[in-house]
C-alpha cells in the first residue's frame, strides 16, 4: 500500500505468493473506523493482485485484535450507528470475500470486532494461550460485524448463544473442541503455522480453488437445490480454463501438474 503522512493502521506484504494483512494499531490493534476502513482497502488490493494466491491475517506476536475502539463509540446516538452500521459490517464481509484462501493467526485475544475478523476469514490458527469471544453484551449491545451470524454457521446457534449471550471467552482448547479455531500451536509458532497452512495454495489451481470457496460460502446461503445449480455451473466453467486442461493431461500422463493459475 502507498506511503501516507498518517501511519498506516494496516499493513499489506507480499512474499512468495503469500500476502500477509498486518493489523498495526498498538497495543490491542482497537478496530476503530480508520482500521476498519484499511481493511477494506486491504482486502481488495490482495483480492485484485495477481501475485497473491493465499491470504494470512495477522495482529502480531502479542494480540491479535482485542475488539472495537469504545471510546469512539461510546458517545454515538442511534442515528450516528444507523449510518455507521452497515459500513462497519461491510469491511469485515470485504475481508470475506477475497477469492482466496484466507487464515487468522491469533496471538493473545481476538474479541469483539477481533472474534468477527477471525470469523471471516476460511481458517484459524489460534495460539494455545490465546482468548476468543464476543463480550459485546456486557457492553449493552450484541456483535454488530457479522459474530451473530458467522459464529452460528460454524459453530451451530445453540454454541453461539452460549458465547454470545454471556460474553465469556473461550480458551484455545475449547475453541478446537467446537471448530472455533482449526489449528493450535504455542504462541510463537502461531505465523509461522498459518504460512503452512495456505502455502500450499501458491502453486496450486488458482481458479479451481477460487470456484471451490464460491460454491462453498455461496452455496451456504442458497437452499439445496439451488446450491447444486450454483456448484455445476462453476464446475463446468473451469473446462475454460488451462489449469483444468494441465490437470487432467498431467493425470492422464502419470506425471505432477504445472498450474499457471490460468
Amino acid at each position: 500500500m502507498g506511503r501516507s503522512a498518517v501511519p498506516e493502521l494496516v499493513l499489506v506484504e507480499v512474499e512468495q505468493g503469500v500476502a500477509t494483512i498486518r493489523l498495526a494499531r498498538p497495543p490491542m490493534n482497537a478496530l476503530n473506523a480508520a482500521v476498519q476502513e484499511e481493511l477494506r482497502d486491504a482486502a481488495r488490493t490482495v483480492a485484485d493482485d495477481e501475485r497473491v494466491r493465499a491470504v494470512v491475517v495477522y495482529g502480531g506476536e502479542k494480540v491479535f485484535a482485542a475488539g472495537a475502539d469504545i471510546k469512539e463509540m461510546a458517545d454515538m446516538s442511534y442515528v450516528d450507528m444507523a449510518a455507521r452500521a452497515a459500513q462497519l459490517s461491510s469491511a469485515f464481509d470485504a475481508v470475506a470475500r477475497i477469492p482466496k484462501p484466507v487464515v487468522a493467526a491469533i496471538t493473545g485475544y481476538a474479541l469483539g470486532g477481533g472474534c468477527e475478523l477471525a470469523l471471516a476469514c476460511d481458517w484459524r490458527v489460534v495460539a494455545e494461550d490465546a482468548k476468543l469471544g464476543q463480550p459485546e453484551i456486557k457492553l449493552g449491545v450484541i456483535p454488530g460485524a457479522g459474530g451473530t451470524q458467522r459464529l452460528a454457521r460454524l459453530v451451530g446457534p445453540a454454541r453461539a448463544k452460549d458465547i454470545i449471550l454471556s460474553g465469556r471467552m473461550v480458551d484455545a482448547a475449547e475453541a478446537e473442541r467446537i471448530g472455533l479455531a482449526d489449528r493450535v500451536v504455542p504462541a510463537d509458532q502461531v505465523y509461522a503455522a498459518a504460512l503452512d497452512m495456505v502455502r500450499p495454495f501458491v502453486t496450486g489451481p488458482a481458479q479451481a480453488v477460487k470456484a471451490a470457496k464460491l460454491a462453498i460460502d455461496g452455496g451456504l446461503e442458497m437452499d439445496l437445490a439451488s446450491g447444486l445449480a450454483w456448484e455445476s455451473q462453476l464446475f463446468a466453467g473451469l473446462f475454460a480454463t488451462d489449469d483444468r486442461t494441465e490437470g487432467m493431461a498431467a493425470f492422464v500422463a502419470k506425471r505432477k501438474p504445472d498450474f499457471t493459475g490460468r
